[in-house]
């Protein structure tokens, strides 16, 4: 592979690389020769990757690109939970899942190839998507590029910490309660959660987690979030609800200015001193920019909200299980399955319908007490997460004599913030500012208006445009240099 290709996905985001396929500087079949390169290069480092489908790649990559692909001979990478990507085969990050390869694609991820993308593989989770680190009894642990010791975050941690070491400009992930905006700010990246009902669920589902779970990607760049979004945003055929796209395209929204920004930071649960620092160092870029930062106290009980959307994932979860015992002919036994999922379906797998129904009725009550008070600020303000990320075995050390409530003291003390919008539905990011002393990455969490994800990629490009990213580059990558 020449030096020359290799500078280029040093150098480039993806608009960037497609923009060298169309010119013909470069073709897909030589970038995707290069990622690959870069690939086996921090693989066996990282351990981010379940399926490699190079071959049919490579076939992609040589047939004529239509126009108006935004992404053009760009590779990169499925998240293996709840996409199928056809050809690869649907873990979950299980060993219940077995070696069932789909048969077709995702709708999101047949608008990813529908862009241009050439679908190389598939990227690692932990089991079911529930946990905040991405280690898994089937696929080991996914390390983090910073320090190979730590957690790349969950559940997009496979698509984090590629993009992190610099294997691929961007990569597809889903979220359920912080699963793309987690390892963003584990690994450095941008991650950005869109409005509940914006990407499609289907074929397979109508939505994930009672409409807490959506799809979108772990980036390099703002730029490219946005054009990504521009690409796969939209209801499908048969969804059971859609949120409004923006008339303009959300790429042109980090061509313009966010104005004067009222941002309320979040006086919530108990945050590590590096947190603060973290969130201190936002608040005074913020300012210089001409934003207002007030405090803002959210109405809600924090140990009641966790404990309401268990009641949901829980029998989500269980539901999941009997339909792959069903695919399979025989049930799923509870020894198949970690430690984690089984506490958690013990508890919650089999609850009384009305305590579901009540618990969605719950997060819809929420989202309308979590609209009112937006009606006073722009966007909301914490830290990604409540600590650095943790050493790798620590964070999801979990045994059967635990209870639910261990589970959830231990992933919510970390993770705080996030869930909250995917249970409000609002849109939702995390943005790389801050690096503790120790050279770890800790994200600042910005959420918005329902529907609004034009006013926080207008504010991430004014932040990366005031204190830019890209340049930070961690031990662990797949540079040329």
């Amino acid at each position: 592979m020449t030096q020359d290709v290799q500078h280029l996905l040093d150098t480039h985001d993806g608009l960037g690389l497609a923009q060298c396929v169309k010119t013909g500087d470069v073709t897909g079949e030589q970038l995707l020769d290069g990622v690959i390169e870069r690939l086996e290069k921090v693989e066996p480092s990282i351990n981010a990757v379940v399926d490699r489908l190079y071959d049919a790649a490579r076939a992609e990559s040589r047939k004529p690109h239509a126009a108006g692909q935004p992404f053009a001979g760009v590779p990169t990478l499925v998240k293996d939970l709840f996409s199928p990507l056809e050809g690869a085969r649907m873990t979950q990050g299980s060993v219940v899942g077995g070696d069932v390869k789909a048969e077709f694609d995702a709708e999101a991820v047949a608008r990813l190839r529908r862009a241009g993308c050439l679908l190389m593989g598939t990227s690692t989770s932990p089991e079911f998507g529930t946990s905040y680190t991405t280690e898994s009894t089937r696929h080991g642990a996914t390390r983090n590029p910073w320090d190979l010791e730590r957690s790349a975050g969950g559940s997009s941690g496979g698509a984090a910490a590629l993009v992190a070491a610099r294997v691929v400009p961007f990569a597809h992930g889903n979220d359920g309660g912080g699963s793309l905006r987690v390892p963003s700010s584990c690994c450095g990246v941008f991650g950005l959660k869109p409005s509940r009902g914006l990407l499609p669920s289907g074929p397979m589902a109508g939505e994930g987690w009672g409409g807490m779970g959506t799809s979108h990607a772990i980036t390099r760049s703002v730029r490219d979030s946005a054009a990504l979004l521009d690409a796969t945003a939209g209801t499908d055929l048969g969804a059971p609800y859609a949120a409004p796209v923006s008339q303009n395209t959300y790429l042109s929204a980090t061509q313009r200015a966010p104005g004067r920004l009222r941002i309320g930071l979040i006086d919530g649960p108990e945050i590590s001193s590096d947190a603060a620092d973290s969130v201190r160092h936002t608040i005074a870029l913020c300012e210089s920019l001409g934003h207002q930062v007030d405090t803002v106290k959210l109405p809600l009980d924090w140990d009641e909200f966790y404990s309401r959307c268990f009641d949901i994932i829980g029998p989500s979860t269980q539901e999941l299980l009997d339909t792959i015992g069903g695919m399979r002919g025989q049930a799923v036994k509870e020894e198949e399955i970690e430690p984690r999922t089984r506490v958690m379906l013990r508890e919650r797998g089999h609850l009384d319908a009305t305590q579901y129904v009540s618990a969605i009725n719950y997060i819809h009550a929420l989202g309308r007490k979590v609209a009112t008070t937006m009606l006073e600020f722009d966007v909301l303000l914490s830290p990604t997460l409540a600590r650095k990320p943790p050493v790798i075995g620590t964070l999801d050390a979990f045994d059967d004599s635990l209870s639910l409530d261990d589970v959830i003291q231990a992933f919510h003390s970390y993770c705080p913030f996030t869930a909250l919008f995917n249970a409000t539905g609002q849109p939702a990011m995390s943005v790389p500012l801050y690096w503790t002393e120790d050279g770890l990455p800790l994200g600042s969490h910005f959420a918005g208006r329902f529907g609004e994800e034009g006013r926080l990629f207008s504010l991430a490009a004014q932040l990366e445009a005031e204190q830019p990213w890209a340049g930070r580059i961690p031990p662990t990558n797949a540079c040329a240099r």
